[in-house]
C-alpha cells in the first residue's frame, strides 16, 4: 500500500518544517496528523482521531475550524511551540487533481502579534544572538515586528553580559549561532523561558547585502560583519517565518551597553523593577507605581525607560525639565492626557499595516487618533523645556493620512475585508453605482413580496434568499389551491411548503448578485490602495507615535509627582547621594497614606562610602537599601523622586545581593549563589557603581561568614580602583568595629524600642551601630509558640554566659595585614598576644549578638576548662582524674 496523495502533499511540505506544528487546510478545518495531532490534541484538548493514509494503520489526526483559528493558535505559541499554517493556493474549482497548498506563514513566540494573546503594555520582542569566534565578540539584535522596533549591540563577549541584556528586553525567542557551547545554552536555559532556535554559523553570514540596506539604508554601515551578523540573521528569520519583508521594520538603533545604565539581571529582580518577585506580576513593582500612561505605547516607553535608566546628565535633565514645566502648570497636564487618552495603539496598527493585516476597524482607529495631535500640538505650543518645544516642532499631524482615512472608510466597517461595507459614500463612483443597484434591487425585491401578496391573496407568501437556490418565492402546502396556474416556475419541494421562481425574479437576482460580487470585490481592491497609501507613510508615523509615548511618559511622570509629593532631583557627576526624608516609591503606596517612615542617605566615594546598617531582621534594612537604589533608578529615568531633597551623582552601574536563593537546576545552593553574586559585583562595580549588599556571608557557619563579610568590606574601601557607594547590611555586629579602621566606612542601625517584654520597630536609620539582634522577639512576632521562644531565651543565655568570647575574642586582626580575610583557628598563647596588640572589639556586642552552634560550644567549653588548670597546684592524683575527664570530652567531640 501507498499513501494516498493528499497526505504525500502533506509530508512533502512538513519535511521542511519539521520544528512546527502544522496546520493543514482541508476545506474549513486545519488539519493535523501524526506526531503534530498527538501533541496538539493534548495541548489544545482536542479528541484524537485517525484518517487512512494508504498505510495499514490509521494516520493519528485532530482539526480545528479555520474561522477559530486564532485562539489555539494563541494557546500553542503561549506554550512555546511554532505553527506553520498552511492554505490552498488555488481555487479548487480550477484545479486539476489534488488542490496545490504552501505555509503561508510560521507563527512563533516571537512573531506573533493577536491582540488577544499579547500585552499591550508590553513589547514582543524575538532576539538573535551571534557569537563570532574570530573577534571574541557578542553580537545581538532584537526586534518587536508589531512595532518595528529594532536594537543592535555588539561587546566582548561574557555570558553575564549577554544575560543581562536578555534580562533587559526579556524576549520570547531567541535564535542563537550554533558554535556557542553546550555549558551556556544550559546556563541561558536558566536564565529565560524564551524558545531557544539555533542556526549555524553560516546563516549569520552577510550574503545578501541589500536585505539590510533595504530595510536600513546607510545606517548599516556602522556594522562589521560581527556585530552586522545577528541583525542579517534577524532579519532573514522574520522574512521566513512571516513570507514577506515589513516596511514598518525601517530603521535600526545602534546602541553600547554602556549609553545606559547597567544592571545584572538578579538586581532587576531584587529592585523589582517591572514585576514582583512572588507573583511574576506588575502589581509591587516600580512599573506598578509609574505607569499613569494614557496609551499602550506610553506603557511600553515607560517599561524600556526603567529597563535602561540614563547615564547621559544632559538628557536626563531634559526629562526633569519637560517633567518639571507639566508639574507646575495641572491645566497643560491635564489638557494633554485628556488628548491622549483617545489616541489608539498607532505602533501596532503599523504594524498591522505593513504585515497586510490591517482591517477597517484598525483603520478607523488610526484616524480617531490623528484627529487628537493637533489638540497636542497646540497645547504644546505654550510650552518652553526643550523637549517638550523639540516635541512641539516634530509632532507631524499628518493631515493627508487623516483626510484621506475621513473621506474613504466608514466609520463602522465590516471586520472581514471580503464581505464588503467599508468604502464610504462618494469616495468612488463606481462603488455608488454598484452599492446603488444593490440597494435598490432589494427594494424591488421587497415591492415583489407585496405585490404577489395582493395578487394571490396569499399573505404568507414571502419572497426568501439562500446561497445554494438564491431569491425564490415560497408557498406553504395549505395555500396550493390558490396559486395561479402558470404564474410561477417550480423550484425546489420542501415538506410543508414549494419555492418557485419567475424570469422576471431570476433577471433581477442576476442583477442583484452581480451588484454584490462586483462590489465587494471592488471595495476590498480599493481598501487594497488605500492601506498602500497609507504604507508609503509609515516613517512619519512612526516618528510622531514614538514622540506621542515619550509625552505619555512625562505627562505620567508629572502626574504621580503631583499625587504622590514627589520633588525634582539634583542630578550630580560629581559622587554624592544625598537624600533627605527618601521613601520606598512601592512600599509607601501599600501601606496606609503617610505611615511610611522617611530616611536620609548621605553616600560618597571619600567619607562615607560604605554605611555598615545593623538592626534585627524585619527592621526595614532591605527595604530601606532599596530605597537608595529605586529614588537612584528613579531619578536617571527622568522621574521625580519621593523625598524633600535629593542630590544624585549619576550611577554606571546598579548591583544588589539581596534575599537567599538557590539555582537547583543549576547545581548551586544558597551559598554558592550568594557567593557568585558577590563575586559578580567585586569583577564589575566601578567607582560610580552603587552595590547593595544584604546579610553577606549568612549562608555558611558564622566564623565563615563573618570572615567573608569582613573581608569583602576591606576590598570595596581599600581598591582603589572601586571605591564604589556601598549599602551593607549585616547581623555581624563584629563589622562595625571597622569605622575605625577603615577611611570611608560609617556605622548606621535601625532605631527599635523595647516595650514590657516586646520589641517595636521604629523604621529610622540612625547613626551608630546595633548592639543587639532581637532575633528571638522577632521570631515572637512572628507567632511561634511561648513553649519555644521561652526556651530559645534559656539557650542563649547559656550561650551568653558559657560562651569563650566573655574572656577571649576570636575576631583576630592584625591592624598591619588589611585586605586578608578573617581566619577561624584554635586560640594560643600567640594569637591572644596578638589579639591584644590589635584594636579592641566592643565585647558586649561579641557577647550578645555571635550565635554560636553547640559543637563549637562544647569545644570552647573544652579549651576553657584546659586553659584554666594550675598545673603548678594541682596533685598528682587530681592531674590523672582531670586528664581522664578531658580525654573523654575530647572523644565525645570527634
Amino acid at each position: 500500500m501507498g499513501l494516498t496523495p493528499m497526505m504525500n502533499q502533506y509530508l512533502e511540505i512538513k519535511e521542511n518544517y519539521k520544528d512546527c506544528i502544522l496546520f493543514f487546510r482541508l476545506g474549513d478545518f486545519y488539519e493535523m496528523f501524526f506526531e503534530d495531532a498527538e501533541v496538539a490534541s493534548k495541548e489544545l484538548e482536542l479528541v484524537l482521531t485517525g484518517r487512512d493514509c494508504g498505510l495499514e494503520k490509521r494516520a493519528p489526526m485532530c482539526g480545528i475550524p479555520y474561522h477559530a483559528s486564532n485562539s489555539y493558535i494563541g494557546r500553542l505559541v503561549s506554550k512555546g511551540y511554532k505553527v506553520a499554517i498552511c492554505e490552498q493556493v488555488e481555487d479548487p474549482a480550477a484545479s486539476k487533481g489534488i488542490v496545490k497548498r504552501d505555509v503561508i506563514k510560521i507563527v512563533t513566540p516571537g512573531t506573533y502579534n493577536d491582540s488577544n494573546f499579547i500585552d499591550e503594555s508590553k513589547n514582543n520582542y524575538i532576539m538573535c544572538i551571534y557569537l563570532d569566534e574570530n573577534s571574541k565578540k557578542a553580537s545581538i539584535s532584537t526586534t518587536d515586528i508589531s512595532t518595528g522596533e529594532f536594537f543592535n549591540t555588539c561587546f566582548e563577549f561574557r555570558g553575564n553580559l549577554v544575560y543581562d541584556e536578555i534580562s533587559k528586553f526579556s524576549p520570547n525567542e531567541i535564535i542563537i549561532s550554533s558554535n556557542a557551547d553546550s555549558d551556556f545554552i544550559k546556563e541561558l536555559m536558566l536564565y529565560t523561558s524564551a524558545l531557544i532556535t539555533r542556526r549555524c554559523v553560516d546563516y549569520f553570514k552577510i550574503i545578501e547585502e541589500d536585505l539590510l540596506f533595504s530595510h536600513f539604508g546607510e545606517e548599516v554601515r556602522e556594522l562589521d560583519d560581527t556585530s552586522g551578523g545577528s541583525a542579517y540573521a534577524l532579519l532573514k528569520y522574520v522574512i521566513e517565518t512571516q513570507k514577506m519583508a515589513l516596511s514598518n521594520i525601517n530603521h535600526i538603533e545602534i546602541y553600547d551597553i554602556v549609553d545606559y545604565m547597567i544592571i545584572d539581571a538578579n538586581s532587576r529582580r531584587n529592585l523589582e523593577l517591572v514585576e514582583n518577585i512572588r507573583e511574576k506580576t506588575k502589581k509591587g513593582s516600580l512599573l506598578w507605581v509609574l505607569d499613569r500612561a494614557q496609551t499602550s505605547m506610553g506603557s511600553r516607553q515607560l517599561r524600556k525607560w526603567i529597563e535602561q535608566p540614563l547615564i547621559s546628565r544632559k538628557e536626563i535633565e531634559k526629562r526633569l525639565e519637560a517633567v518639571e514645566e507639566l508639574y507646575n502648570n495641572p491645566f497643560v497636564l491635564e489638557e494633554i492626557r485628556e488628548a491622549l487618552k483617545e489616541i489608539y495603539d498607532i505602533e501596532r496598527i503599523i504594524g498591522k499595516i505593513s504585515n497586510k493585516n490591517v482591517n477597517g476597524k484598525d483603520m478607523v482607529s488610526l484616524k480617531i487618533s490623528l484627529n487628537k495631535i493637533p489638540k497636542i500640538k497646540e497645547t504644546l505650543k505654550a510650552c518652553n523645556s526643550s523637549l517638550l518645544s523639540y516635541y512641539f516642532n516634530e509632532i507631524d499631524e499628518m493631515e493627508d493620512i487623516k483626510n484621506l482615512l475621513e473621506n474613504s472608510i466608514l466609520d463602522d466597517p465590516s471586520i472581514t475585508l471580503k464581505e464588503g461595507n467599508i468604502i464610504k459614500d462618494g469616495y468612488s463612483d463606481e462603488v455608488d453605482q454598484l452599492r446603488g443597484a444593490k440597494l435598490h434591487g432589494k427594494e424591488w425585491i421587497a415591492a415583489l413580496e407585496n405585490q404577489e401578496r395582493e395578487f394571490t391573496g396569499i399573505r404568507s407568501l414571502k419572497v426568501g434568499y439562500n446561497k445554494v437556490f438564491g431569491y425564490y418565492i415560497e408557498i406553504s402546502k395549505a395555500n396550493y389551491s390558490s396559486i395561479p396556474e402558470g404564474r410561477y416556475i417550480r423550484k425546489q419541494t420542501l415538506a410543508n411548503a414549494e419555492r418557485f421562481i419567475t424570469q422576471q425574479l431570476k433577471e433581477m437576482e442576476d442583477k442583484i448578485l452581480g451588484a454584490e460580487e462586483k462590489l465587494t470585490t471592488l471595495e476590498y481592491d480599493l481598501f487594497v490602495e488605500i492601506r498602500g497609501a497609507v504604507e508609503e507613510q509609515i516613517s512619519r508615523m512612526q516618528k510622531t507615535a514614538k514622540f506621542i509615548s515619550e509625552l505619555d511618559c512625562l505627562t505620567s511622570f508629572a502626574l504621580i509627582a503631583l499625587e504622590n509629593n514627589y520633588i525634582k532631583p539634583i542630578i550630580s557627576e560629581g559622587d554624592v547621594i544625598n537624600i533627605k526624608d527618601g521613601r520606598h516609591p512601592v512600599v509607601e503606596k501599600v501601606i496606609p497614606r503617610g505611615e511610611f517612615v522617611s530616611n536620609a542617605t548621605n553616600l560618597d566615594n571619600i567619607e562615607n562610602q560604605l554605611l555598615i546598617i545593623t538592626g534585627p531582621n524585619m527592621a526595614g534594612k532591605s527595604t530601606y537599601m532599596r530605597q537608595v537604589a529605586l529614588i537612584t533608578l528613579m531619578a536617571q529615568i527622568g522621574s521625580f523622586i519621593p523625598a524633600s531633597y535629593a542630590e544624585v551623582s549619576i550611577c554606571d552601574k546598579i548591583f544588589t545581593r539581596i534575599g537567599a536563593s538557590d539555582d537547583l537546576a543549576g547545581g548551586k545552593s544558597t551559598f554558592m549563589v550568594e557567593m557568585w553574586e558577590v563575586a559578580n559585583i567585586l569583577k564589575n562595580a566601578t567607582k560610580n557603581s552603587l552595590v547593595l549588599l544584604d546579610e553577606v556571608g549568612r549562608g555558611t557557619s558564622t566564623y565563615d561568614g563573618l570572615s567573608i563579610a569582613w573581608s569583602v568590606i576591606e576590598y570595596l574601601c581599600n581598591n582603589q580602583n572601586m571605591r564604589c557607594k556601598t549599602l551593607f547590611a549585616t547581623h555581624y555586629h563584629e563589622l562595625t568595629r571597622l569605622e575605625e579602621e577603615i577611611k570611608g566606612v560609617k556605622n548606621y542601625s535601625v532605631a527599635v524600642k523595647e516595650v514590657e517584654n516586646s520589641i517595636l520597630f521604629l523604621r529610622k536609620i540612625v547613626e551608630g551601630g546595633a548592639d543587639q539582634s532581637y532575633g528571638i522577639e522577632v521570631a515572637k512576632l512572628a507567632g511561634l509558640p511561648e513553649e519555644v521562644i521561652n526556651r530559645a531565651k534559656e539557650i542563649l543565655k547559656n550561650l551568653e554566659d558559657n560562651s569563650v568570647y566573655s574572656s577571649k575574642s576570636e575576631i583576630i586582626k592584625d591592624s598591619n595585614t588589611t585586605n586578608q580575610p578573617v581566619k577561624e583557628a584554635a586560640i594560643t598563647e600567640e594569637q591572644v598576644a596578638i589579639e591584644n596588640s590589635a584594636p579592641k572589639v566592643n565585647k558586649k556586642n561579641i557577647e550578645e549578638n555571635v550565635q554560636l552552634d553547640f559543637l563549637s560550644l562544647s569545644k570552647e567549653n573544652l579549651i576553657k576548662s584546659i586553659a584554666n588548670l594550675d598545673i603548678l597546684s594541682i596533685t598528682p592524683i587530681e592531674a590523672i582524674n582531670k586528664l581522664y575527664e578531658l580525654t573523654k570530652q575530647a572523644k565525645d567531640l570527634i
